[in-house]
């Protein structure tokens, strides 16, 4: 093949748009099946952006120096969302350079597009091909679990998620439509979460912040419906397809008029009519969202809707609701019931759960709620409960055959005097005289501690 020369002038915007290229093939390769046409067009284009630059050279190579990429010695503009996802990936798996080959097919970068976006999971979790390089980081000292066993950077995950929620949010109030990438990224960092550690991220959804509860509540849902249907074998694509569509449950309210969404006290029956359209409008904005996965629209259309019928928009019927739905209603409805707001008083587990199980399944499907509860314990872990014998701790872990015994760490006696040595304790392995178990959850405010810490 003979040499293509490029200007010099042009190779900056050729590489600029190799990356943006990349990073839509990952990010397509999150949302949609190997076979999908959304994912082989994606490959296409960066098959069609490379070839010009591997016509003028037998490689090109893009390497990541800081929080920069650098493509064949050009450092490139400071990197946008999608590129500081792209950037995110790469680096949490440990490659610092990939260079693409002259002759690389498109099935060699289907497959690296693929690999990158399952975290290194697909083929083995290897990243070797005829005509691609990958350059990792030389160093024995791999993520252990990655933020599994780590609780503060589950803390810091969840800050992030939260800017991302408020991103999208802000994106779609002024421009009509969500910022994707920043929710993308937002929920590949959850997903990854939920996977490795279901108990302290799903734990740290407690954090309660009337100030941000718009976007607390939008992570929240997307955390805890996750869980769910990790829970139910649902993993990799459709897991985060699931956790996207519940970050966007409530996109809809954008367009309701912020005296009635912020209202303190109840709205009366016109405000009410208003505050249901939310469930119409997310639907539209999510369905002219490009590359916005069709769950999406359907979970924010049907979040309202109950099993028999009820619920909203009025006189929408199905035969039977989407599972994505039903996780997400479930998830909306706990969330939005423990959470306290100037017009609402947090209700305690026990009485949230009791709601999610009344009318017999006429509401919520049965052995979905089971499953929740499952989940999470009528106390969930993180959460600071008094017990039978009048000490007060943390629940460190739950049972699910006896909510009301998990596994917990003592922190007062009795007397309320502070142990010098926090206690581990299995209620649920204590029988006859000995038995113990939860009877209240506590307010942590009232004895200076964060439970959270508890679990790191």
């Amino acid at each position: 093949m003979s040499e293509l020369r490029i200007e010099p002038g042009f190779r900056p915007a050729l590489y600029d748009d190799v990356l943006r290229r990349f990073a839509a093939g990952v990010r397509a390769s999150q949302l949609y099946a190997r076979e999908h046409p959304l994912l082989a067009r994606s490959v296409e284009g960066l098959l069609a952006a490379l070839r010009p630059l591997l016509q003028s050279a037998p490689s090109l190579t893009v390497g990541i120096v800081g929080g920069q990429f650098v493509v064949a010695d050009t450092p490139m503009p400071k990197a946008s969302a999608a590129m500081g996802e792209l950037i995110k990936r790469l680096k949490e798996q440990q490659v610092e350079r990939i260079s693409f080959e002259r002759g690389v097919s498109q099935d060699e970068l289907l497959a690296l597009v693929l690999a990158i976006g399952s975290g290194g999971k697909g083929d083995g979790g290897t990243l070797s091909f005829p005509h691609i390089r990958v350059g990792r980081i030389t160093t024995d000292e791999r993520r252990s679990g990655g933020v599994a066993s780590d609780m503060a950077a589950i803390r810091r995950l969840y800050a992030s998620a939260v800017g991302a929620a408020e991103s999208a949010w802000g994106a779609a109030e002024t421009e009509g439509q969500p910022d994707l990438p920043a929710a993308l990224q937002a929920i590949d960092g959850l997903a990854d979460a939920v996977t490795q550690n279901r108990t302290a991220i799903v734990a740290l959804t407690a954090m309660r912040s009337y100030d941000n509860y718009t976007f607390t509540h939008m992570v929240n849902v997307s955390i805890l419906t996750m869980g769910q249907a990790r829970a139910l074998g649902i993993e990799g694509k459709l897991l985060r397809e699931f956790g996207l569509s519940a970050l966007m449950h409530d996109i809809g309210k954008v367009r309701t008029p912020k005296d009635i969404l912020n209202k303190p006290e109840k709205l009366d029956d016109r405000e009410f009519a208003i505050m249901r359209q939310h469930t119409v409008n997310g639907a539209e904005i999510l369905r002219r969202t490009p590359e916005m996965p069709m769950l999406a629209p359907v979970v924010a259309f049907e979040h309202h809707l109950r099993s028999d019928g009820t619920g909203y928009p009025v006189g929408v019927k199905r035969s039977a609701l989407n599972l994505g739905t039903m996780l997400c209603s479930i998830a909306d409805i706990y969330d939005a019931m423990r959470s306290q707001r100037l017009y609402q008083q947090a209700f305690p587990t026990d009485r949230i759960l009791a709601v999610l199980k009344r009318n017999d399944g006429v509401h919520f499907d049965q052995n979905l709620v089971r499953r929740f509860v499952q989940l999470l314990g009528i106390y969930p872990p993180g959460n600071l409960v008094k017990l039978s014998t009048g000490e007060v701790g943390v629940v460190m872990q739950t049972h699910a055959p006896d909510p009301y015994r998990p596994r917990v760490r003592v922190l007062f006696r009795a007397d309320g005097s502070a142990m010098d040595v926090p206690q581990e304790r299995n209620l649920f392995e204590l029988a006859g005289e000995r038995a113990q178990s939860v009877i209240a959850p506590l307010d942590p405010a009232d004895y200076g501690i964060d439970p959270l810490a508890m679990l790191a």
